[in-house]
């Protein structure tokens, strides 16, 4: 059950009034919590970006002509550089219209056997300084190391003055805040080969929120009483699976959530794909989907942009953001959508849990008539059976475990023709 990491704890405070309370002191009003989404997915989106080689067909990013060529060396390899031709792009420049204090970049991208891309951010600091790029990951769909492919990474130790990379998630120091932003995403092929990665989309999750430890529980949406039939699957039956890629049980909640999402829309790996598995294993698509999302440098399975990147390989749409509520989470449950949560919580705080936890994720399918969370919980209340993953979870109980710990986090995973819910005037999707 663990998440990716833990991030700082951001949302907007709630004050309870008692019969002392001043007039005052009862004006205080919630901070605001800004949330912006910004997404590049089609032709006039690309060309609108710098290139360095890159070219654009078919409403997609791809490798145009080599700018020069990179001598990369796996750090999870066999020690000996591999050399690849790379080419680039830059995005606009982005202002979300408040200081930002941290980014969540995802992407959609086919990486061919001996291909891999590179996703980094750079921004302007409130002092007016720009900061370097950092790099936010470095993706590739295989790992077949043979033909080329890189074992796809986080890259730790980037901080400096003006912020720092936790996983995959830009943070900004102490007291800095960034005022503008924009993505570098560079291609890579393998010297001397002809196949290319295409980019389908990219974009970034821009946040600034406040800090506080409870929200108050939020107006109804309009999804009482709709539960999407999303199928169950328990991480609790795969402790032990496949130590190379985290061993399963509670460290594959990430991977689980993303194959009961994809299995849904029928989106979810073949048999011939999942070959490789224990033929013993009654859902060989969880290890499918662990094996496909690892992270070598974080080392699990839990990098939220790789679980939406994955999803990306399936022919399905998938990017990471921040919902301020769960009113805002009915409306992608009243489109059909379900969402990938991160949680945590102290054993008791989410009752009916059985267990704590300092990171989780799990499916929002639905809500009962009364407004509470209905989820397939992949821990299962650490019963290892597919029949205890559903579950109804306390509305009140779900956010404060929810909005206070990841921001309000979630995966968004659909098919490209399905439609999202309208957005508001910031939007975070």
């Amino acid at each position: 059950m663990t998440a990716a990491h833990s991030l700082t704890a951001l949302i907007a405070s709630v004050v309870v009034l008692t019969s002392g309370t001043l007039p005052s002191e009862a004006a205080k009003v919630p901070q605001m919590r800004d949330i912006a989404y910004t997404t590049w997915t089609s032709s006039a989106d690309f060309l609108a970006g710098a290139h360095s080689g890159t070219t654009v067909a078919d409403g997609a990013l791809t490798f145009g002509t080599s700018t020069g060529t990179t001598p990369y060396v796996d750090p999870f390899g066999d020690g000996t550089a591999k050399s690849y031709d790379r080419t680039s792009w830059t995005s606009p420049v982005v202002t979300p219209g408040f200081g930002l204090t941290e980014l969540i970049a995802s992407w959609n991208a086919t990486t061919p056997p001996g291909t891999w891309v590179e996703v980094a951010m750079s921004g302007r600091t409130d002092l007016g300084t720009s900061t370097k790029w950092y790099v936010l990951g470095r993706w590739s769909s295989g790992d077949d190391t043979a033909a080329g492919d890189i074992h796809r990474t986080s890259v730790p130790a980037q901080g400096d003055a003006n912020g720092s990379v936790a996983v995959d998630t830009f943070v900004a120091a102490g007291d800095r805040s960034l005022d503008r932003w924009q993505l570098k995403v560079t291609l890579y092929r393998l010297s001397g080969t002809t196949q290319a990665p295409i980019v389908r989309s990219v974009g970034a999750m821009a946040s600034s929120l406040p800090d506080a430890k409870k929200v108050a529980v939020s107006p109804l949406g309009g999804a009482e009483g709709v539960v999407l039939d999303v199928p169950t699957y328990s991480q609790e039956t795969h402790i032990g699976h496949y130590p190379q890629w985290d061993n399963g049980g509670e460290a594959w909640c990430s991977a689980t959530s993303t194959a009961m999402v994809l299995d849904y829309y029928g989106a979810g790996p073949t048999a011939e794909e999942t070959a490789w598995v224990d033929p013993s294993d009654a859902d060989p698509q969880v290890d499918h989907s662990a094996r496909s999302v690892f992270d070598y440098a974080y080392d699990g399975a839990g990098n939220w942009p790789f679980n939406t990147a994955y999803a990306g390989t399936r022919g399905i749409d998938g990017f990471v953001t921040r919902l301020r509520s769960l009113t805002e989470a009915e409306q992608f449950i009243k489109a059909g959508i379900p969402l990938v949560a991160s949680l945590s919580f102290k054993k008791g705080d989410l009752p009916g849990a059985g267990y704590g936890t300092n990171g989780h994720l799990m499916v929002i399918v639905g809500f009962d008539p009364a407004g509470n969370v209905v989820v397939n919980d992949p821990a299962s209340h650490l019963i290892p059976s597919n029949d205890e993953v559903r579950t109804t979870y306390d509305r009140a109980a779900f956010e404060n475990a929810w909005v206070p710990h990841s921001g309000g986090l979630v995966y968004v995973i659909h098919p490209a023709g399905m439609p999202l819910p309208p957005v508001g005037p910031q939007a975070n999707w």
